[in-house]
């Protein structure tokens, strides 16, 4: 199959011939239709690393895919080969810049049937990371107040749309260009944070979604009631060494299934919304990781198109 792998050389991507990934008994075979870009994915540890610490080589990126399952290993339960399917695989495990990618079970769920490969792959690490960190960290419930930094980002758009969907009341910090936008996906209050600084005009907010880090982070603490819930998903190992608060607060998304099936089951109810900046071809893979493709809003994912026939669908 062909994939598109990072050496240890040269830390860019180039697209080579490699061996199709055979299931185990409890993994599931993808065949990949579109993949969701991170650029900085190429410089994360588990791309450089494998778990024990040794240096990995030929890591293959896009952790996160929408395709149809080709074969399943035999202790496989609720999937069988046909199956569209969306997800996320494990870090250190190759991702989905290929023709095909393993995974498990429980890191992918029926593909919401209003979506296409494409919009699909763009969804579950945005989608996870929002409801992991507002639903499963910071307990957000309706009528509360949250502030969500970074709403127009990959991740934000989600984040403001299922607090927004939960009841509470959405403040939100964006560009100035993506104010409106912003307020379309439920924000009631939206803040230029190029004019504006959110601590002066923002208090007592019940929690803060952060996806930004940095100083914005340094000072969201204090628009915190007493008993206020921050989230972060942009903290350095250097900040959260120096506050424990940083440590506690910082997570990673993980893969979940019944959170994707949940997911799914809102595109299907028309209540969440994707955005898509860019759809380019597998060959153009390279060039996507390396922030060279064009984008039409700077709003929402650059996904790549893997197989031929998810091109005449997207």
């Amino acid at each position: 199959m062909k994939a598109a792998q990072l050496t240890a050389k040269d830390p860019t991507l180039r697209v080579a011939e490699v061996p199709t990934p055979v299931a185990n008994d409890d993994e599931v075979l993808i065949e990949v239709h579109a993949a969701g870009v991170t650029p900085t994915e190429l410089s994360w540890y588990p791309t450089t690393h494998n778990p024990d610490g040794t240096p990995r080589s030929n890591a293959i990126p896009g952790h996160e895919f929408s395709g149809i399952v080709a074969r399943i290993g035999s202790r496989v339960e609720g999937f069988a080969p046909g199956d569209e399917v969306f997800g996320m695989n494990d870090w250190f495990a190759n991702g989905a810049t290929a023709q095909y990618c393993l995974t498990l079970p429980a890191s992918i769920a029926k593909k919401p049937a209003r979506l296409t490969h494409a919009e699909a792959a763009a969804v579950p690490i945005g989608g996870l990371t929002a409801w992991q960190g507002l639903v499963e960290r910071a307990h957000l419930e309706s009528g509360e107040r949250v502030l969500i930094h970074g709403a127009a980002g990959a991740v934000g758009v989600f984040a403001v749309q299922l607090a927004h969907r939960r009841g509470a009341e959405v403040i939100a910090t964006a560009s100035g260009r993506h104010l409106s936008f912003v307020k379309s996906l439920g924000a009631n209050q939206v803040i230029d944070y190029k004019t504006e600084a959110f601590d002066r005009v923002v208090r007592d907010v019940d929690v803060v979604f952060d996806a930004v880090g940095g100083d914005t982070l340094s000072r969201s603490w204090a628009v915190l009631k007493p008993q206020g819930r921050l989230v972060t998903i942009a903290a350095s190992g250097n900040d959260a060494a120096a506050d424990p608060r940083v440590k506690a607060a910082f997570f990673i998304v993980e893969p979940n299934q019944r959170q994707l099936a949940d997911i799914a089951e809102l595109f299907d109810a028309g209540q969440l919304r994707v955005f898509i900046d860019a759809q380019v071809s597998f060959a153009y893979a390279p060039a996507a990781y390396a922030n060279k493709v064009a984008r039409e809003q700077g709003l929402g994912k650059v996904v790549l198109i893997i197989a031929a026939q998810a091109a005449q669908t997207a």
